[in-house]
């Protein structure tokens, strides 16, 4: 599927008042905004909107913002090439160590070491390669999390890539249900899984949401871990609690620091007490009982 960037020019401080008020306007849908300065001395930046497919109604909401924010200038876009630019990366990206865990791709697996969980992740098209501070905060408190609590039965929701949903399968050999509302990622899922030798233990699915009798029939579980986005991780406090075994963990992230108190309250009204909060990169993973 092609992309397309919709962009403008204006100067640094309305650049990055508009940076802002899009970040918060398209954070769920997770459009990317970018801000590049193209000429300090004239003060001029550009403000990029990266949208996937059809582009007409995503550009007519960002007109909007723009318009409440009393900026007039030209709304321009271009489509960019097709690549999978995901995949062209990770040929660049060097192993990442988060706790005793090592994810790395396979040009690295000579970097391996002894006493390393080593995860090896081709992630192609769905997310999560250890690199983004969220990944890596998870992987650290699943560590501390698991071999503590010694969970039976776990849940990875948005499991991307899986790089979480088999870092608990290798630490606990327990069955871990691995969900994503993508069937790119699910596939990809099963296959990093295999890639990794807990195909027996992970199972990966294509499910939209709780109500997905998936869930049901596997249910409950001692741990889950969900890394995705704040608005719907609060709007999911209710299905955790249903979900989850009485005294069972919950490890949220994809929560920017800024967005922690509001997760936080959403969870409190659940009943679920704060047990920790880990600080990576700008975002928070948070660990939670009930």
């Amino acid at each position: 599927m092609s992309q397309t960037r919709l962009f403008f020019r204006t100067g640094r401080i309305d650049a990055h008042r508009a940076f802002t008020a899009l970040d918060l306007a398209f954070e769920e849908d997770g459009w990317p905004v970018a801000i590049l300065e193209v000429d300090e001395e004239q003060d001029i930046q550009e403000v990029s909107l990266y949208v996937d497919g059809e582009v007409e109604d995503i550009a007519a909401e960002m007109r909007q913002v723009m318009d409440g924010l009393g900026l007039d200038q030209a709304l321009d876009r271009e489509v960019l090439p097709d690549i999978d630019w995901v995949t062209k990366s990770l040929e660049g990206l060097k192993p990442v160590a988060a706790g005793r865990f090592l994810v790395h791709g396979a040009h690295d697996r000579q970097k391996r070491r002894a006493g390393q969980i080593a995860i090896e992740i081709e992630a192609g098209l769905a997310f999560g390669t250890g690199h983004h501070g969220t990944t890596a905060g998870c992987l650290e408190m699943l560590e501390r999390v698991v071999m503590r609590e010694r969970p039976r039965n776990a849940l990875d929701l948005g499991t991307g890539s899986a790089v979480l949903a088999i870092a608990i399968a290798r630490l606990a050999r327990i069955p871990v249900l691995a969900t994503d509302i993508d069937p790119i990622a699910t596939r990809v899922a099963a296959e990093n899984a295999g890639l990794n030798h807990v195909g027996r233990f992970v199972k990966a699915e294509n499910a939209p949401g709780f109500h997905h009798p998936l869930f049901g029939a596997h249910k409950p579980f001692d741990l889950i871990v969900a890394n995705i986005l704040a608005r719907p991780l609060m709007r999911l406090a209710p299905e955790m609690a249903r979900h989850l075994t009485p005294g069972g963990s919950i490890i949220l992230s994809g929560i920017l620091d800024r967005q922690r108190d509001a997760v936080l309250a959403a969870y409190n009204g659940q009943r679920f007490r704060h047990v920790r909060t880990l600080h990576k990169e700008g975002w928070v993973t948070i660990h939670l009982k009930r």
